[in-house]
């Protein structure tokens, strides 16, 4: 894992809310962000048509996450995928096993490793896996999910839900090699268990795997 997601863009989820209203909100924010900040923007929430997507993506977004529609419209994806290469990620939050729809208030029949392997067949450019029992709860990565996952396909997986430490993120590190790739981190940067300067040491270029850091004070926890 030689970068972390919030190392090289903002990860913006406007759902809840947009996931729930099956449509995008707070377009005026995620406008200001984007135009804010000097790093890519990859905004996932209530995307479900080529017009959301595309009214998203002229915000001067980077990639669009799609979620809700993988399971209920893949062909779209495809489509999408064609259409806009490279930029459309989908985002499988799992219960159980199961993928989780409409902002998580549905569970589905269909298997995460399952639909993992379909959108990547579809031209997805990567997987944003959560794993809904560990979001926010600060209990650390499902690694083996994540690592059943990441057998599964071949485009890359970034990670969602439980980070909350250095420790956790340097875990992840042993998932590398299967197409782990990156994490996104949340909740433990509001609460400062992660410091995000110090995270993106631990597993960034030259990591602490490689170069034991010397710092005086530390997060890792």
């Amino acid at each position: 894992m030689r970068e972390l997601e919030f190392g090289r863009s903002t990860h913006l989820e406007t759902n809840g809310e947009g996931a729930k209203a099956g449509h995008p909100v707070n377009q005026a924010a995620i406008e200001a962000i984007v135009r804010s900040v000097d790093v890519s923007c990859q905004v996932g929430g209530g995307m479900r048509d080529r017009a959301s997507v595309a009214a998203i993506l002229n915000l001067g977004v980077r990639r669009i996450i799609l979620g809700t529609v993988a399971v209920e419209q893949p062909q779209l994806v495809g489509e999408l995928c064609a259409e806009f290469p490279g930029r459309i990620l989908v985002g499988i939050d799992a219960r159980n096993g199961k993928v989780a729809t409409r902002g998580w208030l549905e569970t589905s029949e269909v298997l995460a490793s399952e639909l993992a392997q379909k959108m990547a067949e579809l031209g997805a450019a990567e997987i944003i896996y959560t794993d809904i029992h560990r979001d926010g709860t600060m209990e650390g990565p499902n690694l083996e999910s994540l690592g059943e996952i990441a057998n599964a396909i071949s485009i890359p997986v970034i990670v969602s839900g439980g980070v909350s430490s250095i420790a956790d993120l340097l875990s992840l590190l042993a998932l590398e090699p299967i197409g782990v790739k990156s994490a996104i981190v949340g909740r433990a940067i509001y609460t400062g268990d992660i410091l995000l300067k110090e995270a993106i040491q631990a597993v960034g270029q030259g990591h602490w795997q490689d170069v034991p850091p010397d710092l005086g004070y530390s997060s890792f926890a």
